[in-house]
């Protein structure tokens, strides 16, 4: 069987296929770094960006893989799907190598959310194109690792197709049993200096866990927690500091309940939390629901953590004054869990609900029971790709293993797609790529 790997990344369609015994007869990638790294992996240069391929010389094959972009239907982006400029449109390209080269089987993978995105219309239209312009039968699922024994949480949509009928296709069994990080822990990497928590970063931690205990054990904790509106009464339900009066304003209380009496205008917005200086008129209702509930929970219970809110203010930088607590019902212990400083805010979570690995560099999860970030190979794990190499830096490990398939996955959908695989299926079929 041979197959062509578009939108390569790190090889994780590749990776599983090679596994099954399939040859790869084309590959590309954008980025120039990660088709040098796709040769040293695999022994086949990529060509570069798509659409400067003259899709008519690609080999025929059998299986078209592809990861198009997801940024333009990610949440985390700005969700413009089909018609982002940059990659909405790559979809097309997909489309019409499937209508030059008519490959028996395809398999695409993307974020969850493009099943959603824009109300169903940008699912709509991809369904359509696969199935009645070009007349594949189609089945779509969403699936993750942690369905298969690997311990990440990163639901993404599949979508395979053939030029035959597939009824006799499953979607892979899809396990009931937890998983937990400790499984793909390695204890050498504790020593290594490099992967050791800053010691700022401790200090973060050990303040958010004296806030904890200082709260009642029943207490809910608002999610996510904003610190900075922890005396502030700037204007914000049905108005904004942007839409009231400089002298409304200015009888206000803005960041940490600093007085607006008597400061200039750039002065006064400095003084505001980021999130409320836009220039409208009128909050989104969730924020405003998130500052009203921050702003109770202060006036109910900041007795019990007064004193701790001035070393909370002084924290070196903003998004640490934030906190999501995500292990509702769970020991309030933040070293016994899983924590990414985000800019959303310092974010804990179960070890046995690893959060999906991302594309940016300072998220890189920290395993807090270890005062460590988590090492390029424990990640490789986590993308069921342990054998190959990566980028020798881990802010570029990290963002192409944010941008990979998960290996395992791709292997367990594609041994149930392709009849061709029969012989091998059984072979296959317990072997853990992690």
């Amino acid at each position: 069987m041979k197959f062509i790997d578009l939108f390569a990344g790190l090889g994780g369609f590749h990776n599983a296929l090679e596994e099954l015994g399939a040859e790869c007869v084309f590959a590309s990638e954008k980025k120039q770094t990660l088709r040098n790294l796709y040769e040293e992996n695999f022994g086949i240069y990529p060509e570069g960006d798509i659409t400067k391929v003259d899709l008519s010389c690609i080999p025929d094959h059998d299986i078209l893989c592809a990861g198009f972009p997801c940024q333009p239907f990610s949440k985390a982006g700005m969700q413009n799907g089909l018609r982002d400029e940059k990659n909405g449109y790559l979809f097309d390209y997909i489309v019409e190598i499937l209508r030059l080269k008519r490959p028996k089987y395809f398999i695409l993978e993307n974020v969850r959310n493009l099943e959603k995105h824009e109300s169903g219309k940008t699912y709509k239209y991809i369904i359509d194109k696969l199935e009645n312009e070009l007349e594949y039968t189609v089945k779509c699922s969403i699936l993750s690792p942690h369905n298969f024994g690997v311990p990440q949480h990163r639901e993404r949509f599949f979508v395979v197709g053939s030029t035959d009928d597939i009824d006799h296709f499953e979607w892979p069994r899809k396990s009931k049993q937890e998983t937990n990080i400790e499984s793909i822990l390695d204890s050498k990497y504790d020593n290594f200096d490099s992967l050791k928590l800053e010691e700022e970063k401790i200090f973060v931690l050990q303040l958010w866990q004296e806030f904890l205990e200082r709260l009642p054990k029943g207490l809910a904790i608002p999610g996510p927690l904003w610190s900075m509106e922890f005396g502030a009464t700037y204007p914000f339900e049905g108005e904004t500091p942007y839409s009231v009066s400089s002298i409304k304003l200015g009888k206000s209380k803005g960041n940490f309940g600093v007085s607006l009496k008597g400061l200039s205008l750039n002065e006064t917005f400095a003084s505001l939390p980021s999130y409320a200086r836009h220039e409208v008129n009128r909050f989104p209702v969730w924020k405003e629901n998130f500052i009203r509930k921050n702003r109770n929970f202060y006036l109910e219970h900041g007795y019990l953590f007064n004193d701790l809110v001035p070393h909370i203010k002084n924290l070196g930088v903003p998004s640490w004054q934030k906190f999501e607590w995500n292990v509702k019902g769970g020991e309030r212990n933040i070293f016994r869990y899983l924590i990414q400083f985000r800019g959303s805010g310092v974010r804990v979570k179960r070890t046995d609900y690893f959060p999906s690995l991302v594309t940016v560099s300072t998220q890189i999860p920290i395993v807090a029971s270890r005062l460590r970030y988590l090492s390029i190979e424990e990640g490789k794990k986590l993308q069921s790709m342990k054998k190959l190499k990566m980028p020798d830096h881990p802010s570029s490990a990290f963002y192409a293993l944010g941008n990979a398939v998960n290996s395992k996955v791709v292997k367990l959908v594609c041994q149930n797609l392709v009849t061709e695989f029969g012989k091998v299926k059984k072979e296959f079929k317990q072997l853990s790529l992690i």
